[in-house]
């Protein structure tokens, strides 16, 4: 019971970051992550993600293909 629960709030709150990065993309043109980052959903730009990679926020050898195959959703 306990399980389902969290399961109905992580799609609850991945589908509203779905849909506010959608409205992101479309408003300012770029391309947005939605991730999972320390246990949350967060909505990242891939020119935040690009700037984290150099400056070694990541283990060394991770690139911006790495964390976009584990995105939870890309927009386009």
């Amino acid at each position: 019971m306990f399980r389902l629960i969290k399961d109905l709030i992580f799609a609850w709150r991945y589908k509203r970051a779905v849909k506010k990065a959608v409205e992101l993309s479309k408003l300012y043109g770029m391309k947005f992550y939605v991730i999972c980052l320390n246990g949350k959903i967060k909505i990242v730009p891939k020119r935040a993600i690009r700037d984290l990679v150099a400056r070694r926020r990541f283990r060394k050898g991770v690139t911006v293909q790495d964390i976009e195959k584990r995105a939870l959703f890309v927009t386009h």
